[in-house]
């Protein structure tokens, strides 16, 4: 009996070592890695819906970045989690600086990003509109599987729409189209066509 327990021991031990090899935080030096703006192209006429699983996806704008992950955040239980598995907060230009985000405290919870300083590193009005937390809904099994591999700190370049989703129970949930709103409704729903994850 002790006999299977220590080996009980030593398993669990080695995937907890592997989980948090796996899944640690991805470093970079000093310096802002991601300079440009996502960029969105609004549509001039509506665009043919996108069925999706048991919801229905009207694309609102063409949209791409490529932006370093300040944190993630996965969902299993919630009413989105079936189309968005998983957030990423999201940031660019000097959000994207590791100088700056050693002094920014960043956590998830709810489908929303928090951040936290206790003395701003730079202008509050540019940590609102050069980070974002967005609700990412992989479009196919390649996506996703890009998706899951996503670390905090790595530099991410996906592209897709933006999109309101809409279940017909009355169910619809809707993306910002602007980089310069805050709080409740100010999150991107991203149908992200590809993905990919620069050099660690």
């Amino acid at each position: 009996m002790r006999h299977w327990l220590a080996w009980l021991a030593i398993a669990i031990a080695l995937y907890a070592g592997w989980s948090w090899w796996s899944e640690r935080p991805v470093a970079h030096a000093d310096g802002v890695i991601a300079p440009d703006d996502p960029a969105q192209t609004n549509f001039d006429s509506p665009q043919a819906p996108i069925a999706f699983k048991d919801a229905t996806l009207q694309p609102l704008a063409k949209f791409s970045l490529t932006a370093r992950v300040l944190s993630r955040d996965d969902y299993h239980f919630d009413a989105e989690s079936d189309i968005s598995p998983t957030d990423l907060a999201f940031g660019w230009g000097r959000m994207s600086d590791s100088a700056v985000l050693r002094k920014i405290d960043i956590n998830q919870g709810g489908r929303f990003y928090y951040w936290h300083v206790q003395a701003f590193p730079i202008p509050r009005r540019e940590i609102e509109t050069h980070s974002a937390n967005m609700h990412m809904i992989p479009a196919d099994a390649s996506v996703a599987r890009a998706l899951k591999r996503v670390r905090v700190g790595d530099l991410v370049t996906l592209d897709g729409y933006l999109v309101e989703a809409d279940k017909g129970n009355g169910w619809k949930w809707r993306s910002s189209l602007t980089r310069e709103d805050t709080g409740d409704g100010a999150c991107e729903l991203v149908y992200v066509k590809n993905l990919s994850i620069g050099a660690r």
